[in-house]
């Protein structure tokens, strides 16, 4: 009759896999995504002050051209450019195969 592992230790081959194959790739992807968490804050604050810049450079810089009825014309530039700006960073997004 073949050597069974009792329940102790069949428990500690359990964990001692679990540890081994979900615990050591976890560990070498905190890099990573610190990396990508980083990056997405600081784009997040670059694109927002951009945006903000492009609404006041519109506003106030081109004097008397958008006022009265197009009043609304600075913030749908400033929309239309922004989700431009999300589309062109979203099409760059790749998935890589390992």
């Amino acid at each position: 009759m073949a050597d069974r592992p009792g329940p102790g230790e069949m428990f500690d081959l359990v964990k001692s896999y679990a540890k081994q194959e979900i615990l050591g790739p976890l560990r070498g992807s905190g890099r990573w995504i610190s990396f990508g968490l980083m990056g997405s804050i600081l784009l997040m604050l670059g694109l927002t002050s951009l945006s903000l810049a492009l609404l006041r450079a519109l506003q106030e810089e081109t004097g008397s051209t958008f006022t009265g009825n197009l009043s609304w014309l600075p913030g749908t530039i400033t929309l239309v450019a922004v989700s431009a700006v999300l589309v062109l960073l979203v099409s760059r997004i790749s998935k890589r195969s390992l």
